[in-house]
């Protein structure tokens, strides 16, 4: 149930290194609106065209910072206090993963079970995030028709990604609708393309304070109509 390729649960596919992609690449040399951290988790990126897609559009963005959960920790030792302060630099904060059982992967869990503790990021004393903004950038094979009542996955993407909502609201964060990527195993090249120029758009947009965020809670997804939430 992810957006493409079995997973056999060995640690060789979560090395990216043929990849090129970095385990963390900051671009924070001038002052933006905000600043984003993409919190990236796929097991088997080198088996994602979706996710590579989205990641080459994003990663050369000023003022975004990339981490990619699962080469930084392929052994699940995460470094708390590291990642609790690339929380506290950045405003934004993305959730990018692929949909794996109608939830998200194994180190995705494991990094909000062991950062997000409480005292820092919840709890009368846990303000470390009040006031920060969180954002789940999801893809799946799943058509867009299979995820409602009379679907076949029988409820929405609003109701499977509700306890990231629950823990955006505990920490005192502010839950954006979606950014979801849907029926990724039939999606055309040029398809993948535009949702990668689409998830650019929206990043650079919400980095630079350009996005009506009020109209953004009118539809299911982020991406729906970025010309009717994107500034000018």
């Amino acid at each position: 149930m992810s957006d493409g390729g079995s997973i056999d649960g060995t640690i060789a596919q979560c090395n990216r290194t043929h990849l090129k992609f970095p385990v963390i690449r900051v671009h924070n040399k001038k002052k933006y609106d905000n600043r984003i951290l993409i919190l990236f988790a796929h097991p088997a990126l080198q088996k994602s065209r979706v996710n590579r897609q989205l990641i080459s559009r994003v990663r050369d963005l000023e003022g975004v910072t990339f981490n990619d959960l699962y080469e930084a920790y392929p052994d699940f030792h995460i470094n708390v206090g590291k990642e609790q302060a690339l929380l506290q630099e950045n405003d934004i904060i993305v959730f990018q993963h692929p949909l794996f059982w109608f939830s998200m992967p194994a180190l995705l869990k494991e990094w909000q079970d062991l950062v997000l503790q409480h005292k820092w990021a919840y709890g009368q004393e846990g303000v470390a995030l009040r006031g920060k903004k969180l954002l789940s950038a999801v893809s799946t094979g799943g058509r867009e028709s299979l995820f409602r009542k009379e679907g076949f996955n029988r409820f929405t993407m609003k109701e499977f990604l509700a306890p990231i909502d629950q823990l955006a609201y505990l920490c005192g964060m502010e839950y954006l609708p979606p950014f979801v990527v849907h029926g990724t195993h039939t999606l055309t090249e040029s398809e993948i393309t535009g949702h990668a120029e689409d998830y650019r758009l929206i990043l650079t947009a919400l980095r630079d304070n350009r996005v009506d965020l009020e109209a953004a809670r009118k539809f299911p997804r982020l991406n729906s109509r970025l010309d009717e939430i994107i500034l000018k």
